[in-house]
């Protein structure tokens, strides 16, 4: 165990200097302190206040004889009555109010006395200044008060006085306690004095024995020099040598002594450096920056005095001597070592070429795979088409499960080594952004809610939903960021933001978080192969770490580049920005019909869950179904029926598509993922969109037919009719046929009475008038936002289907189809026509009214 360092003699002889500093102020604090209380003894103030208030009790005595010798008849009698009792009441005035009285004022036994007496002068003062008559009318009353006040004023000088007796009395034991203290000071600061000469002896004699100390080091030192493999020069700011050591001497082959007091440019620095070197040297002496003194360890090159110029390791720092400032110089001859780093970087070089061969290798053999595995995988579809047993079919069935396992890890290798070599092509295609990413959001949304977190996504700005671009690495681009965002967030918020950039043709993605964070030396490897946040075994979420390695080669095969910002603790955000083409949505490819039912035909009075957020289009169904002798529970959003799914069995859920909190499409997927009879209940789609290819998604998600608005009763009660659900109904808008469907009118009128039908049809122009004047202000910011526009051009145009206004719902989708593709032009045509459609059905509603 090591003491302490002992203190140096500059470092006691401080504190000495401290220690008497506090005794000199201590004494100037005790003498301040007793000048303040001799003065305060001596104050003739106090003296005054003294006399003030023994000068009260005579003054009252002045003015009750006087008021005695008033109850004659003289009138001077009165008029000395009166000023007497003015000069009373202007003590008592002062005593009230003077700042000199406010510490006795405090005092609860004269701040009483002084009421009483104070209330005394008030009640008089009408009587003093009244007429003669009147004060002598009134000189009994005034003497009997003054006569009961009369102990009172007594009792007010005299504690008054006593109170300042035993303030001074204080005071003076206060002065006697510092004069004792400033006794104590002084005599501790001769004793410290005597002290610090005793002390100062010591040190004299420290300084003689390090004197001697200091010799002894300094042959040390040179004994050192002399020894030291590193070669070491000593030079004053001029560059004149003054120390050369053996191994300087053995590094630049010349001896000290015919370098000794030369310039050192002239014996070490090469030929092609003196310029550089006496430029340094001038810059020195004037006070400029030091590029080489105190930087560390630099490589130069230097001179032997055989001409030799061979690189060296150099470090110098600057000293202060009595001559001045000097230079210390310590060099290295590192000819072997650099010698060695040619070899290693040579080796290096060889070690690239073989990995990029191994590369191009990998991914060659990866094509090659792959070709005979996709003929295999072909081969085995086809043979699913011919005859076979249920074995045969079960083996080929696993073999094409493990063959496409087998080919999905080969493209991924294919990928990543064709990146690696230069040679990953991209196949971009017409694609929908929006869908991929609602996708991607719908994959995850499981393992979102399982961390307590939300998941979400939108566009900030206009929407550029149909691109051109690489669908499949646009996927793993989102599938890496958002799945890493989900396992690393806990009860938080995950968002992914879609915006158009100002530039032509460009795409941001901005997926952010509120999970744990990336640390500061994590995030400058963040995008490394095989870096993870936790690589320990008690990490609690799994990963190679390849993921966002992967992510960053894709971003960059695709012409972009992608950022991280993040905050420990608070969350992160990944930035990618790509170049992309806008592109037109490719045309519908036809009917879509629907699978059949699962479980069995659905027959007689069924238990039905009504999954609709519009309430006109709610009441309706509901009313039909009701009509029909059917059991219906209603659910506003895919949440709630989710949850009513888990909790009950139904016979048929009918399931609206476009809802808040959860959509219709990730409902159909939560649903079927649960275990028990509700996986294997019938879902048909209600929708007003008739495009076959979001249609054909609702099938892939889980649904089991579809019902297109507007919703006939024929068509909904045709589901309880059959065992198997119907194919997708749709009636196409024609512009010969009246604006509203008088059958679908009568069919309302008979599920809900015509007083129901006449209510529903109230709200329903309710909500289109609504509508058609927000669209139609030319003035604000309503046209801005598309994905507003989509959303209530929707739920509208599902209203429109139920009422059977046909003409005016096909406007509605038209409005709905140019928002969602973004094209302002075609938006502000349909909405153009849209006031005049309008007319035209509020006209044939009134009609049929």
């Amino acid at each position: 165990m090591t003491g302490s360092a002992p203190m140096t003699p500059r470092v006691r002889i401080l504190i000495a200097a401290v220690l008497f500093s506090l005794a000199f102020a201590a004494v100037a604090v005790f003498g301040s302190h007793i000048l303040r209380d001799v003065q305060d003894l001596n104050a003739a103030h106090k003296d005054n206040l003294q006399w003030s208030l023994s000068q009260t009790d005579v003054e009252f005595l002045e003015f009750y004889t006087a008021l005695v010798a008033a109850k004659g008849d003289g009138d001077g009698d009165l008029n000395t009555l009166r000023r007497e009792f003015d000069i009373f009441y202007s003590r008592i005035r002062i005593l009230n109010e003077a700042e000199l009285y406010a510490p006795l004022r405090e005092l609860p036994r004269l701040r009483t006395a002084l009421g009483r007496v104070d209330g005394f002068l008030q009640g008089a003062l009408p009587a003093i200044d009244a007429s003669n008559a009147e004060l002598r009318q009134n000189l009994p009353d005034l003497a009997e008060q003054a006569a009961d006040i009369r102990p009172v004023v007594r009792d007010l000088s005299i504690s008054a006085l006593g109170h300042l007796v035993a303030l001074t009395d204080a005071r003076r034991e206060q002065t006697g306690r510092t004069l004792v203290w400033l006794g104590l000071s002084v005599g501790g600061l001769i004793v410290a004095l005597l002290a610090l000469a005793g002390y100062l002896n010591h040190l004299n004699s420290q300084n003689v024995r390090r004197r001697a100390e200091v010799v002894e080091a300094s042959r040390r030192m040179n004994v050192v020099m002399g020894t030291s493999l590193d070669g070491v020069i000593i030079s004053d700011t001029t560059g004149r040598i003054l120390e050369f050591n053996a191994a300087a001497e053995q590094i630049f082959a010349i001896p000290a002594q015919e370098v000794i007091g030369r310039d050192l440019a002239d014996v070490i620095v090469p030929d092609h450096h003196k310029a550089a070197h006496a430029a340094g040297m001038a810059r020195l002496r004037n006070g400029g920056t030091r590029r080489v003194v105190g930087s560390g360890r630099v490589r130069l090159e230097a001179k032997r005095a055989t001409g030799e110029v061979f690189p060296v390791e150099l470090a110098i720092q600057s000293a202060e001597t009595a001559q001045g400032e000097i230079f210390v110089a310590f060099l290295r001859d590192i000819s072997a070592q650099v010698a060695a780093e040619e070899e290693l970087i040579s080796a290096r070089d060889l070690a690239l070429a073989g990995e990029k061969a191994k590369t191009n290798f990998l991914a060659t053999m990866s094509h090659e795979i792959r070709t005979p595995l996709n003929g295999l995988l072909g081969n085995l579809t086809l043979l699913q088409d011919t005859r076979l047993t249920a074995r045969q079919r079960r083996y080929i069935g696993n073999m094409e499960t493990s063959g496409k396992l087998l080919l999905s890890h080969i493209n991924g290798v294919l990928d990543i080594t064709k990146y690696d070599a230069g040679r990953l092509h991209l196949r971009p295609v017409v694609m929908n952004i929006s869908d991929l990413v609602q996708d991607i959001i719908d994959n995850q949304s499981a393992s979102a809610a399982a961390n307590q977190s939300v998941l979400e996504w939108q566009w900030d700005g206009p929407a550029k939903n149909w691109i051109r671009a690489d669908k499949d690495r646009l996927q793993d681009i989102l599938m890496n960021l958002v799945g890493n965002a989900v396992k690393f967030t806990h009860n938080g918020r995950i968002r992914v933001t879609l915006a158009c950039l100002g530039r032509e043709n460009g795409l941001q993605i901005v997926v952010e978080d509120t999970g744990i964070g990336i640390t500061p030396d994590q995030i400058r490897h963040v995008f490394e192969d095989f870096v993870t946040g936790d690589s320990s075994y008690a990490r609690n979420v799994g990963g190679t770490g390849l993921g966002l390695a992967l992510t960053k080669r894709f971003v960059t095969a695709l012409g972009g580049h992608i950022d991280v910002e993040s905050t420990p603790g608070q969350g992160s955000s990944f930035i990618v920005e790509l170049p992309v083409e806008e592109a037109e949505p490719p045309q519908p490819a036809g009917p879509i019909h629907a699978r059949q039912a699962r479980g069995n035909p659905i027959t007689g009075p069924r238990k039905v869950l009504l999954v609709e957020d519009n309430p006109i289009n709610r009441d309706v169904a509901r009313e039909m179904l009701r009509a029909a002798g059917h059991y219906v529970v209603e659910a506003h959003n895919g949440r709630e029926a989710v949850d009513l799914a888990r909790a009950g069995r139904f016979d048929l859920i009918l399931m609206d598509i476009s809802m808040p909190v959860m959509d219709g499409r990730s409902a159909t997927r939560a649903i079927r993922a649960l275990n028990g009879p509700a996986s294997l209940t019938p879902i048909v789609a209600l929708t007003a969109n008739v495009m076959a290819e979001e249609q054909a998604t609702f099938l892939e998600d889980g649904m089991d037919g579809i019902l297109t608005k507007p919703l006939s009763k024929e068509a909904l009660l045709g589901l309880f009719s059959s065992g198997a659900l119907p194919e997708q109904l749709d009636e196409i808008c024609d512009q010969k046929k009246p604006a509203v469907s008088d059958e679908h009118l009568q069919s309302l009128k008979q599920a809900l009475s015509p007083d129901g039908a006449r209510v529903i049809v109230a709200r329903f122009c309710k909500e289109i008038d609504e509508l058609v004047g927000w669209l139609g202000q030319e003035e604000g910011e309503q046209r801005q936002d598309l994905p507003r526009i989509a959303a209530e051009a929707h739920k509208s145009a599902g209203s429109a289907a139920t009422i059977g206004a046909l003409c005016l719902r096909r406007q509605l989708i038209a409005i709905e189809e140019a928002a969602k593709s973004g094209s302002r032009a075609d938006l502000a045509l349909a909405i153009d026509g849209l006031p005049a459609i309008w007319l035209a059905t509020q006209s044939a509603l009134k009609s049929a009214a």
